[in-house]
């Protein structure tokens, strides 16, 4: 099974707001995910972005990819940017 963590967006119209989420790569956008591991709102001033990165990371080790978006985030999150 091939495992995305990637954004599933919420919110109204023009307000969005993202979770970041471990799902099958077949599954839609807003659909069936495995497990939460994060929030983004780029909405807010600034951006919030708050990510679980022990889940993240042993996600990553079991083999799920990061979509560029949520890679970007991670690298926000730790600092990197």
């Amino acid at each position: 099974m091939a495992v995305r963590i990637r954004l599933a967006r919420h919110g109204a119209k023009k307000a969005p707001y993202y979770r970041v989420i471990v799902a099958d790569a077949r599954a839609k956008r807003d659909g069936r995910f495995i497990e939460e591991v994060g929030r983004y709102n780029p909405c807010a001033e600034p951006a919030f972005v708050k990510l679980d990165l022990e889940k993240i990371d042993a996600w990553i080790t079991k083999g799920a990819q990061p979509t560029e978006t949520v890679e970007r985030l991670l690298k926000q999150a730790r600092g990197q940017a």
